[in-house]
């Protein structure tokens, strides 16, 4: 089991010597090994790696929402469970999951009335999230009535209601085609450049990973490891057509050399 330990420093997610096997039918599963890791505040950090390594699970960790078997993990020095009462985190999950029975005001509203703010402080929370998310307007919208990219941005501005300071995101744009996968990501680097938040990314795309991130962790096939954590050297303000350039090339290279490296581990 984690210890209650909390580690010293900086950081404002750190793991160390983290472990997690899940106990199956057919057997232990063994879907983290070993894994350390820090995350500075305002950090964007994106997990790559092949399906089935751990990084939604990692993600899910970090959020309280997987006990991990042992190692150590803290989020805002406290516990995942305790920075998940907190309410530490929001969460973005591969699907938008928005109630279709609810306007896109009230899917953005329902975590804050879960948590009992006023009327009049939701309002404004929900109008304030929905400009950030460029989704001003569609507030008395029902789901079925917006584009998949649109949902998506609604169940980021759900997130963001709560203002929490640390943003998990799994693989949110991963089914959408590839001119709206472009603009989300921009948009989601002005968002990220606004609010000054961690946010922790899930990708399957090496060029998304390069183009959003300050820190990419490349991880290895089940069980999940840490096979390289790479140090962009790329600007913050970053124009799409910044992924033509040498420095963006050599850091996708990178990661496409980590991503081989971990298949070849021999255990």
């Amino acid at each position: 089991m984690v210890t209650g330990k909390m580690m010293q420093g900086g950081a404002v997610i750190e793991a160390c010597g983290l472990n997690l096997t899940f106990q199956t039918n057919d057997g232990p599963v063994h879907a983290l090994r070993d894994v350390s890791l820090q995350i500075g505040k305002g950090e964007f950090v994106s997990f790559i790696g092949p399906s089935g390594c751990g990084k939604t699970t990692f993600l899910r960790v970090i959020a309280g929402l997987e006990q991990a078997s042992g190692g150590e993990i803290s989020v805002n020095g406290m516990t995942p469970d305790q920075a998940r009462q907190a309410r530490a985190y929001g969460y973005v999950f591969q699907a938008a999951g928005l109630y279709p029975w609810r306007t896109i005001a009230g899917n953005v509203r329902l975590p804050l009335e879960i948590m009992g703010f006023s009327k009049a402080e939701m309002a404004d929370r929900v109008a304030r999230v929905l400009e950030l998310v460029d989704l001003a307007g569609f507030e008395k919208k029902f789901p079925w009535q917006l584009s998949g990219g649109m949902q998506q941005r609604a169940s980021i501005a759900r997130a963001l209601a709560f203002d929490a300071d640390i943003l998990l995101m799994d693989e949110p744009f991963g089914a959408l085609d590839e001119i709206v996968r472009d603009h989300l990501n921009e948009q989601l680097l002005e968002l990220w450049k606004r609010t000054e938040k961690t946010i922790g990314f899930v990708t399957h795309s090496i060029p998304e990973a390069v183009y959003l991130s300050t820190k990419i962790v490349v991880m290895s096939p089940r069980p999940g490891r840490i096979t390289d954590v790479i140090d962009s050297p790329l600007p913050r303000d970053r124009p799409l057509d910044i992924r033509d350039t040498p420095e963006f090339l050599e850091v996708a290279h990178r990661v496409r050399e980590g991503l081989r490296a971990g298949h070849a581990y021999d255990g």
